[in-house]
């Protein structure tokens, strides 16, 4: 499975969590990936809004490019988990991926007393399993 990085972006558009998986992607500073996130986050809100039947869209599930996917799971919290990926994975794979990926989160990052929601994630019990999950 060729996965490349995580970011998991807030209800506001805040870049809360970023990690690379493999080597060989652009290394970005960190208001590069802070600017990302937020003009996804905001092409994720208008792509919510095209859709025909008002109210029935909950924006970009994918968005492929001729040597990555992103593929974004939208939580009903409005956290955001975005996993870039290569264009030949299948999407069943991946939306198993980021369903575990979102359980993980929900037992390591949102139970832990000590962390902030909308805040940055730093939980090294976080990045220890999502690196079993997708080492």
């Amino acid at each position: 499975m060729a996965i490349f990085g995580l970011w998991v972006i807030n209800k506001a558009g805040g870049l809360v969590y970023q990690r690379n998986f493999a080597d060989g992607l652009a290394q970005l500073t960190s208001n590069e990936y802070l600017v990302l996130a937020g003009t996804l986050h905001g092409i994720h809100a208008i792509t919510s809004r095209l859709s025909p039947i008002p109210g029935q869209s909950s924006g970009a599930q994918v968005i492929e490019g001729e040597t990555f996917k992103i593929n974004i799971l939208l939580t009903l919290t409005g956290t955001k988990f975005i996993l870039l990926t290569s264009p030949a994975e299948p999407a069943s794979t991946i939306d198993v991926l980021l369903q575990k990926i979102y359980s993980t989160y929900a037992e390591k990052v949102m139970q832990n007393p000590f962390h902030t929601p909308e805040m940055p994630i730093r939980s090294e019990a976080f990045d220890v399993s999502l690196g079993a999950l997708i080492g």
